[in-house]
């Protein structure tokens, strides 16, 4: 007996209606799918062929009529309320991705594919989005940048694969088209004559400390505001990455790093010790000045007065502000982190030792991020390598 039935819509005979039994709903009733196919009555067989198998195999997504709109708002779920812990979207870990993401999907895909069934989207309608995007997606109609638009396919891609995890879709479409190329400029760094400088100039400055250790050891901006007395041994010179502070619209958090690679251990020098013992020592001596007694034993290392955290913002702002006071080069905070890599790269460490020392998840992304910098340690090499050869005479 046949399982499915199949009926040629109007009269072009290219349009054909499939019809057969999926078996019995919840409710008792049977339940009767409905699919359109196009082309030729065979290709119609073949599809009713495939979607039987699909059933048997458990795999058949059922009908849903889900908008791009209603299922990217369900999955990111509203923003959270303040005074009420945070839920994080399934699949993410940080609450500022799912804030970023929020804005990107209201402000560059509902426009554009919110109306659209879940279900009918196709990798064109990604490349489209993409186009669209980089010609009119900024404000005002204005280019959006490529980058951005990466963020956007992200985005996107994350979202369908939780549909697909879900059962909701049986492919992800996003995952066949790639987002447009980004040119990646050369990192801002402090050059290595002005480290010292900058750290002279700081002296009694309240970043001091800050600055200190971040360019000792890399850090990025959260981790070193989230880092506790507990995890620093000042003895040994040693500390420990174990999590980050996050800053959102809801306020801020600690979280855990992005990646394995992000939990690590690292040195500094006994010099960077020197001046975070003496940080320590005000530290104290301005809790019992204030009232506020010791310190408990998850003390952070550069804290509010009462021990809450610090916004990364402030950090920021205040370095900026520092930057301009004391002629400092112009150069973002960040720049401090990638100072230090360019140490270790112009002191021969090779990509390895660097990638495990700056937390990033592969050395793929140090050498993506850092290329130019051993590019020129690599040219200067070669250079060297070629003049011994050239000049120096074997025996014959």
């Amino acid at each position: 007996m046949s399982r499915g039935t199949i009926r040629a819509r109007g009269k072009s005979g290219k349009s054909w209606e499939i019809k057969f039994d999926a078996g019995t709903l919840p409710n008792g009733r049977r339940d009767t799918r409905y699919h359109t196919a196009h082309g030729t009555k065979r290709d119609a067989q073949k599809r009713l062929t495939e979607l039987l198998a699909e059933l048997d195999k458990g795999t058949l997504v059922d009908p849903n009529k889900t908008t791009v709109k209603e299922w990217f708002e369900s999955w990111l779920g509203p923003a959270p309320e303040p005074g009420k812990e945070p839920v994080l979207p399934a699949g993410l870990k940080s609450l500022k991705v799912a804030e970023r993401y929020r804005q990107l999907a209201a402000d560059q895909v509902f426009p554009h594919l919110g109306t659209m069934a879940l279900q009918k989207l196709k990798p064109i309608h990604v490349e489209n989005l993409h186009k669209t995007l980089l010609e009119r997606g900024g404000k005002t109609g204005k280019p959006l940048a490529a980058r951005t638009v990466g963020h956007v396919h992200r985005l996107l891609h994350r979202g369908l694969e939780r549909a697909v995890r879900v059962e909701i879709l049986t492919r992800n479409v996003a995952s066949g088209v790639s987002p447009p190329p980004v040119e990646d400029g050369e990192v801002e760094i402090l050059e290595a004559g002005q480290l010292a400088l900058v750290l002279k100039a700081l002296e009694g400055h309240v970043l001091h400390p800050f600055v200190e250790l971040d360019l000792a050891t890399g850090m990025r901006r959260g981790e070193l505001l989230a880092l506790a007395w507990s995890v620093l041994d000042l003895d040994g010179c040693t500390l420990e990455v174990t999590r980050s502070v996050e800053e959102t619209d809801w306020g801020l958090r600690l979280k855990p790093p992005k990646s394995k690679a992000g939990r690590r251990t690292l040195t500094f020098p006994a010099s960077t010790a020197a001046v975070l013992r003496e940080h320590r020592k005000k530290q104290l001596e301005q809790r019992i000045a204030l009232g506020l007694g010791k310190p408990g034993p998850d003390a952070l290392v550069f804290c509010n007065p009462d021990g809450s955290l610090i916004a990364p913002s402030w950090l920021s702002y205040t370095w900026r502000n520092a930057c301009d006071s004391l002629k400092l080069p112009k150069v973002i905070f960040h720049a401090l982190r990638h100072s230090h890599a360019s140490a270790l790269i112009a002191a021969g460490l090779d990509v390895v030792a660097v990638s495990k020392r700056m937390g990033h998840a592969s050395p793929s992304i140090t050498l993506r991020v850092y290329a130019h910098l051993f590019d020129k340690r690599s040219d200067a090499g070669a250079a060297a390598a070629i003049e011994a050869a050239m000049r120096t005479q074997g025996k014959r």
